[in-house]
């Protein structure tokens, strides 16, 4: 049983419009530029194994027969997205850390009630096994958006950034970049490399930016946050250069089989509709991923793009890497059900 992913990249090109009344940038966060503390090793793939993942992903996943080998280990990868990404930052403002507390679970204080998820360690490791598990579904790569290596001064924002991770990953890959990540809740960590920062904010909001001011604008998971597309996508056109990039990366939860076998009186596709029908009267819908390549040439993007990649529930799959995403995805969706129900 797989769910599918997709990734869309487009280019804004028509005039930009008006300009609007922008409020002050109120938050306070700052990052360390003293020396990182190392980061603990975990067992890298290597570019075939990232590769033939990949395209299995694009294609059929492949079903491991009894008889086959599972080889590849990254038996460091818990140690790592523990120390390394899961420290909360001390340097915002007090009133961002008056978290909410509910049923043994910590949630989000600014604009209360305006994402369901948690932000607790639990779910921080959640958010960071999904980032693990994109990048091996898309062949260990961060965007797909044609970035120039070396673009001087570049902007790129990433909405909902949740622990920060892929803004310190592109911060590294981008040394003269200027990343910026936003989000409701303050959970990235204090030690990011030095063109790296993050703003406690609602882009449910009124954005806080110039106009035609990003080169790249990057969201993932998005699906459960926003609410209202239609601002969210115009947002990023007003405040994107003329030709530069937005990319959204989205999970579909659908389940679905290459056989045909998952059909709709299987247990978990009812239980999935049921799933479904509960999300759509809290305002979210689990599969804006389906619509999101039409929302956004209605948006005015140009140049549209979506891959559409194959993702293993469970770890039936062949490949060793896509094995281990079969775990990670069984994870990320029922620990992500116990902090919304």
């Amino acid at each position: 049983m797989a769910a599918s992913f997709s990734a869309h990249q487009s280019a804004r090109s028509r005039p930009s419009p008006p300009p609007l009344d922008r409020r002050a940038l109120s938050n306070d966060s700052r990052r360390n530029d003293g020396p990182a503390p190392s980061t603990p090793h975990y067992d890298q793939p290597t570019a075939a194994q990232q590769s033939e993942a990949f395209q299995q992903a694009l294609n059929t996943i492949e079903v491991q027969g009894s008889s086959d080998d599972d080889s590849y280990s990254d038996s460091g990868y818990e140690e790592s997205i523990n120390s390394a990404f899961l420290s909360t930052s001390t340097s915002m403002t007090s009133s961002v850390r008056h978290y909410d507390f509910e049923n043994g679970r910590r949630y989000h204080a600014y604009r209360q009630g305006h994402y369901l998820l948690p932000n607790d360690d639990a779910e921080q490791e959640r958010e960071d096994i999904k980032h693990a598990t994109v990048l091996i579904v898309c062949g260990g790569k961060l965007h797909f958006a044609p970035l120039p290596q070396n673009a001087p001064d570049a902007r790129i924002l990433d909405l909902g950034t949740g622990t920060g991770i892929w803004c310190v990953e592109m911060g590294d890959h981008y040394p003269s970049a200027q990343i910026t990540g936003v989000d409701l809740s303050p959970i990235q960590p204090d030690w990011v490399p030095p063109n790296v920062n993050f703003i406690v904010d609602d882009i449910a909001s009124e954005w806080l930016y110039p106009e035609n001011h990003f080169d790249m604008i990057h969201a993932r998971h998005m699906g459960v946050a926003i609410k209202d597309w239609d601002h969210a996508l115009d947002s990023a056109y007003t405040h994107l250069k003329p030709g530069a990039w937005l990319e959204f990366c989205e999970f579909d939860y659908w389940p679905s089989c290459d056989d045909g076998t998952m059909t709709e009186d299987n247990l978990h596709f009812q239980w999935h509709v049921l799933v479904t029908e509960g999300m759509i009267k809290a305002g979210v819908d689990l599969h804006a991923a389906l619509t999101l390549k039409d929302r956004i040439t209605k948006a005015g993007f140009k140049n549209v793009t979506e891959r559409i990649m194959k993702v293993p529930l469970g770890s039936w799959a062949k490949n060793p890497l896509l094995k281990k995403v079969g775990s990670y995805m069984h994870a990320v969706l029922y620990d992500g059900l116990q902090g919304m129900f």
